[in-house]
């Protein structure tokens, strides 16, 4: 007989943002002529900048010629995409990256969720509280995390590390002593920072305590304030005990062409095996390489031209951020983020649950956000509204929650 993955079990209702767009359907169904503004889900909604067409529209042309046409991807991605990346992600930054410790994927979220493959089912895994769900999710479905505690509202081999007010929505070491520490700086989705001091903090525990570190870098292009890494690789010791997730979606708008690569140094080893090596053998197993069309407009990313137009656009998101938390703090809403990230994180008002606002806003206001109980048990009597809107749409949305 047939058997399925129990491990899928496990998790808890529907995947956050399906349950989301399903409230919204219903609601639409019922009142169609509702004018809805998302300021839910992070997806993008300006045009890929003109650098990037260009080099879009060169690659496309380029495959109509068999002299220049390619098939397969290298499976470590293309080099002169790699060799780009370390020059001005890394070298610019003082971080001693190769490009053979590289590897160009279809986007983050992929590799957040691949990259646990790697690792034997008995690691102790540790989480921030909120957290992006997709950390915890793939960790359930591969069986790392042992059985549901429905008393604790936990997993047996889950570390949760809760990120309150009071710290700056930072996690604190945790007592237990985990073998996977998953980070993300800027935060998704608490929009919340960490100093290079701070972060090193980090480098070091994992390095005493012979953990790895997954280290979530998709918003790094957002940081404004000085002393936040970029990378983890700026702190000393990181090379030993760190893997770096880095996407192209949000800095350069690629949510709809996928693009992102993962960071595994040489010097990572446990068990006298070199992890670069283990991520090699599975991404060249179960890879064909992202499209050459997108890694060419990846490689378009860090020309001079593309490097100027992302920033005005990245601006563009952050400017809505700005607004965002200048008007909900001027209205009395209590709020945070919107610095360094495009996330503000909000608390409820009255004491609402996360579910009861997520509705309030959509019947009252015709506004989604996201509820901050599905990052966590943490996130619950927080609300997470991202600035990926339209500036008229955003204006728009928080008009409407301020008039509630």
């Amino acid at each position: 007989m047939t058997t399925i993955n129990k491990d899928y079990l496990k998790l808890q209702g529907s995947y956050l943002f399906s349950t989301i767009a399903r409230k919204v359907r219903e609601y639409k169904a019922d009142n169609p002529q509702a004018e809805v503004i998302s300021l839910g889900i992070g997806d993008v909604t300006q045009p890929l900048a003109p650098a990037i067409i260009d080099a879009l529209h060169k690659a496309v042309d380029e495959m109509g010629h068999a002299e220049t046409f390619r098939g397969y991807a290298p499976d470590l991605g293309y080099a002169f995409l790699r060799e780009t990346i370390v020059k001005n992600d890394y070298e610019a930054r003082g971080c001693r990256i190769t490009p053979d410790e590289i590897f160009v994927s279809d986007g983050a979220k992929s590799d957040s969720g691949n990259i646990q493959e790697i690792f034997g089912k008995e690691n102790v895994i540790a989480v921030c509280d909120p957290v992006y769900p997709v950390y915890v999710d793939t960790n359930v479905m591969a069986g790392r995390t042992g059985a549901y505690s429905p008393e604790k509202e936990c997993y047996d081999n889950v570390v949760y590390m809760p990120c309150l007010a009071e710290n700056g929505f930072l996690p604190q070491l945790p007592e237990k002593t985990p073998d996977l520490i998953y980070l993300c700086f800027p935060n998704n989705p608490t929009g919340s920072a960490i100093q290079k001091d701070e972060l090193q903090k980090w480098v070091d525990y994992a390095n005493e305590k012979n953990a790895v570190i997954i280290y979530d870098a998709a918003y790094e292009a957002y940081i404004t304030e000085a002393g936040v890494p970029h990378s983890i690789y700026e702190c000393d010791g990181a090379r030993t005990c760190a893997i770096e997730l880095r996407s192209f979606s949000k800095n350069a708008g690629f949510t709809g062409l996928r693009l992102g690569f993962t960071v595994v140094p040489k010097d990572l080893v446990r068990e006298g095996t070199v992890l670069r090596d283990l991520w090699a053998r599975r991404h060249g197993t179960k890879f064909n390489g992202a499209p050459y069309i997108v890694q060419r407009a990846g490689e378009a990313v860090y020309s001079p031209e593309g490097k100027e137009q992302l920033k005005e656009q990245v601006g563009y998101y952050m400017r809505n951020a700005e607004m965002i938390r200048t008007e909900l703090a001027s209205a009395g809403f209590e709020v945070s983020g919107g610095v360094n990230a495009p996330y503000i994180w909000m608390k409820t008002p009255e004491g609402m649950s996360s579910w009861d606002f997520f509705d309030r806003l959509l019947a009252g206001a015709n506004v989604v956000g996201t509820p901050g109980c599905g990052f966590g048990a943490a996130g619950e009597g927080f609300f997470r509204l991202t600035a990926f809107g339209s500036y008229e749409n955003t204006c728009e949305a928080i008009r409407r929650i301020k008039s509630l």
